[in-house]
């Protein structure tokens, strides 16, 4: 019965309910954490403030001609990501596991780097580039949500005191709104002599959505154990992730109410290298850099009723994404 309420409302399979339902055996597996755990830390939570930024950082997308000659890519996207972000991180420590909550959102709005916009609609010449755009791109408020539980092996492995090894399992949320504006089109094609075109305003609204279910290793090295300095700590996780992504593109300068949409399935792989040091008793401050690469492949629908339009197809249809970030920190223990 659910999946027949799905397919009607355009959902396949119900991924909305499965994925809250994902959220929901993670926080029912941390509410039976203290009937099973022993002795707890004398400061087993900790609360983080992360000041975030983005570097070279992208998301893109593109998409074949579902007709002769079917080149691939017809069209592609990119619109790049290097903003300032502003969160935290609230963790509850027991003595076997560790179950964390972040959650982050953009405080500027421009993005460093153009959106670029590029297409091959040559049928006679489907390796030429016919139509290439640069933009600004504005970003509007856009979040990034991270949960995770993670379990202390290393006693287990006989590894010594001062390496905390943990397998990590959780989840990542990321939604990012880009606007697409003020920008101008060429025509690079031999022998095309079209002159630039300005395009005046907001010309692209774009939303994307990644849900990326990771399994991974997270450690803890204690310098401090060889460089006499007792709160020096490094950092490091490495994890591979299942992607569910979904994205709509309005595309404003088109005739009427033109919107495509991507529905794409893939992996990712996230690492992290951070470091951090005491400043008080139960204060710490750290930092730390993070890459991860996002690689889907899925469907492209187009919708236009005021031509009459709407078609899917999955001919050269791609969603990636390139993320790397260095992110300052300030710890709190209680």
């Amino acid at each position: 019965m659910m999946n027949s309420v799905c397919r009607k409302k355009g959902l396949n399979p119900c991924s909305t309910f499965y994925r809250l339902a994902y959220l929901l055996a993670i926080l029912l597996v941390l509410a039976g954490f203290p009937a099973i755990t022993a002795a707890e830390d004398e400061m087993p939570w900790s609360a983080e403030l992360h000041v975030k930024r983005y570097l070279g950082s992208h998301t893109s997308f593109e998409f074949g001609n579902p007709l002769p000659p079917y080149q691939a890519p017809l069209s592609r996207l990119e619109f790049p990501l290097n903003t300032w972000w502003l969160g935290g991180e609230a963790r509850r420590r027991f003595s076997r596991f560790s179950a964390g909550l972040e959650i982050l959102r953009n405080i500027s709005g421009e993005s460093d780097g153009s959106f670029t916009d590029s297409d091959w609609d040559d049928e006679t010449r489907p390796d030429v580039k016919t139509i290439y755009s640069e933009s600004q791109c504005r970003m509007e408020p856009s979040y990034i949500v991270r949960g995770d539980v993670d379990l202390k092996v290393s006693d287990w492995l006989g590894l010594p005191v001062w390496f905390d090894l943990r397998p990590v399992v959780g989840v990542r949320w990321q939604r990012v709104k880009l606007v697409g504006h003020d920008g101008i089109q060429t025509y690079p094609a031999p022998g095309d002599t079209t002159p630039p075109e300005p395009l005046p305003g907001d010309g692209i609204l774009f939303e994307q959505t990644y849900w990326q279910y990771f399994l991974g290793i997270r450690t803890t090295y204690d310098l401090g154990k060889h460089i006499l300095e007792s709160r020096l700590k490094l950092f490091f996780q490495l994890d591979w992730a299942y992607v569910d992504a979904e994205n709509s593109d309005h595309h404003l300068f088109r005739a009427g109410n033109r919107m495509t949409y991507e529905k794409t399935r893939g992996s990712a792989v996230h690492a992290s290298l951070g470091l951090k040091t005491g400043l008080a008793n139960n204060i710490n401050a750290g930092v730390e850099a993070e890459y991860l690469r996002i690689q889907t492949k899925g469907s492209h629908r187009i919708v236009n009723h005021v031509m009459n339009l709407d078609m899917s197809w999955d001919n050269g249809v791609r969603v990636w994404s390139e993320q790397m970030s260095l992110m300052m920190s300030l710890e709190y223990l209680f």
